[in-house]
């Protein structure tokens, strides 16, 4: 059994993650969160990009504790705010996970913006880092997912965390919060990037 640290204390994206793993039937791999793993300093995410952020979570998760760790970053990308929130995404509203607090925030920078120009796109990297016996010989994978749609002006749905209640996919007409999971994992940017490291997590697992 090979066990597989993901870099993070978001419990939905640690759901999220296992029951892909599962969906594909890929046996042999053991999804953990920080939470299960002794701690360790976690450097802030200080990058300018999405992938800058999940390799250097990636590496700190490895480098503390010898397991192949995969870490994201991923975030909001809504096009009448120049692609902000972005990075910024967990703490728009000033601190670092308080969904209901970005929700109302960006909402209100929406209000007088009109239907036909609340375009966004939520942005996914994720890193795969596999510790070897020195640096030199560590594997380092990055892919990337991208979900467009357009966003709403009121939260529906319960399916989901972060900005997923005003988020509406391109062909839908229900936010990402009203779909079921297996219907998200299907589509979603953090879906479309973690499929991307499947047949690296394979390798692992065989």
């Amino acid at each position: 059994m090979t066990t597989l640290l993901l870099a993070t204390r978001n419990a939905g994206k640690l759901v999220e993650l296992r029951r892909m793993v599962e969906a594909v039937g890929l046996r042999g791999i053991e999804v953990l969160g920080l939470a299960e793993v002794p701690a360790f300093p976690e450097a802030p995410e200080t990058g300018a990009t999405f992938a800058e952020n999940a390799v250097a979570k990636a590496r700190d998760a490895a480098a503390a504790t010898g397991l192949p760790s995969i870490a994201d970053d991923s975030g909001l990308a809504v096009d009448a705010l120049s692609g902000m929130p972005g990075v910024f995404s967990a703490r728009w509203s000033g601190r670092h996970g308080d969904d209901a607090g970005n929700l109302e925030l960006l909402l209100a920078q929406l209000h007088d913006v009109p239907d036909e120009r609340r375009g966004a796109a939520f942005v996914c990297a994720a890193a795969l880092v596999v510790p070897g016996a020195s640096a030199a010989v560590t594997e380092e994978v990055v892919v990337h997912g991208t979900w467009r749609g357009r966003l709403v002006r009121a939260p529906r749905g319960t399916n989901g965390f972060g900005y997923d209640p005003i988020f509406v996919p391109e062909g839908e007409e229900r936010t990402s919060a009203e779909l079921s999971p297996a219907e998200k994992d299907a589509v979603s940017h953090r879906g479309r990037a973690l499929r991307a490291l499947l047949p690296h997590l394979k390798a692992l697992a065989d």
